[in-house]
Parts: structure tokens; sequence; C-alpha cells
């Protein structure tokens, strides 16, 4: 039985040290582009910069023609969030670092507007959800009843697929490769704990 458990753990140690080395491989290569100029806001989640499409990474925020609830009225929020974030871009210079690229070949970005984080900023306000990331901003605009908070609305994933709309999966967060390493740290200690304590 004591072997057993040698050759599991050693199994598991191995797999979890090539797995460590594939994520610092892939974590060294950096964001693939970088870019700045001009926005054009497409929806409260995407925007074009340099001609190329430009999803926000770790968000989600309504479709342009999603109708959220506010004070028992229907509210244009997938408007509303487009007008947002147009708000925050302004005239100013954008500055995107995309790292990816999502299935409908749009690049995933993190995208700044005078050094302010635009992604962090539609979550704080309430106008977009975590997708992946910024759920401190969301507990924050939450708890505040902010924008999409002040009332009710479907998560803009489930709203797409309820109406035909493009599916994804939530976005892989920046600073992933910490969290999944402090994770594994933390598995590995508790299957050693009992596995010394059995």
């Amino acid at each position: 039985m004591k072997q057993m458990l040698r050759l599991m753990r050693d199994l598991l140690l191995t797999a979890l040290i090539l797995l460590f080395l594939g994520l610092v491989v892939v974590r060294l290569e950096g964001p693939q582009e970088a870019m700045s100029g001009r926005a054009r806001i497409v929806d409260g989640d995407t925007l074009v910069l340099d001609g190329k499409r430009i999803r926000l990474v770790g968000i989600d925020a309504p479709e342009l023609r999603q109708v959220c609830q506010r004070q028992g009225r229907d509210w244009p929020c997938g408007t509303a969030a487009k007008g947002y974030l147009a708000a925050l871009i302004g005239d100013a210079r954008t500055m995107c670092e995309a790292d990816g690229s999502d299935k409908y070949g749009r690049l995933l970005a993190v995208c700044r507007v005078d050094n302010r984080d635009l992604n962090a900023a539609m979550v704080d306000g309430g106008y977009a959800i975590a997708f992946g990331d910024y759920e401190t901003e969301e507990a924050v605009a939450r708890h505040k009843r902010l924008g999409l908070w002040a009332g009710t609305f479907d998560v803009p994933r489930q709203w797409r697929q309820t109406h035909g709309g493009m599916d994804e999966m939530p976005h892989i967060p920046e600073g992933w490769l910490d969290t999944a390493m402090s994770r594994i740290g933390s598995w590995v200690e508790n299957a050693k704990s009992k596995v010394w304590n059995d």
C-alpha cells in the first residue's frame, strides 16, 4: 500500500512539475501585441483600434440589444454600457496590450486611457460583470448597486445563449499563473498532509 501511495505521489509531482514548466513558458511569451490610438467603440466590451477588433479581457458587458430592468421599467443596458465605455475613453488615446485572441478572432486585451484600466472601470462602474477577472470590482459595484446592479438583468452570456448570440467562455485573468500556482501549492500541501497523516 505504501508503495502505491509513493508511486501516486511521484506521478502527481511529476505531472505538476511539467504543468508548472509549461505555464512558465507560456507566461514568458508576454503580450502578443501592444497598440494605441483612437478607438471606435463597438459595445460595452469590444472596440476597434488600429483596424483590429479587441475584446476587453476578463469582463462581459450587456449586448447592444440587451434590455435590463430598473425600477420596474425596461432599461437599454447594452446601449448604456457602450455609452459608459465611450465616456471613459472620450477623445483620449487608448492603449491596449493583447495577450491572445478568442475563437472569433478578436484580440483579448487590457486597455487603458491615461493609465486607467478600462476593463476594471467597466466592472467597477457596474456596466460589465466579471468574466474571469475583476471579481473585486464586481463585488464593490454590486454592493453599491451601480449600473446593472441597480436593477435586474440577465447575465450577458446567458442572454446571448437565449437570443442566438456568440457564445464564449470566461477569459483567463491576468496573473493567472500566480493564482494557479498558489492553488496547486495548496492542493499539494493538503494532499501531502493527508498522505503522511494516514
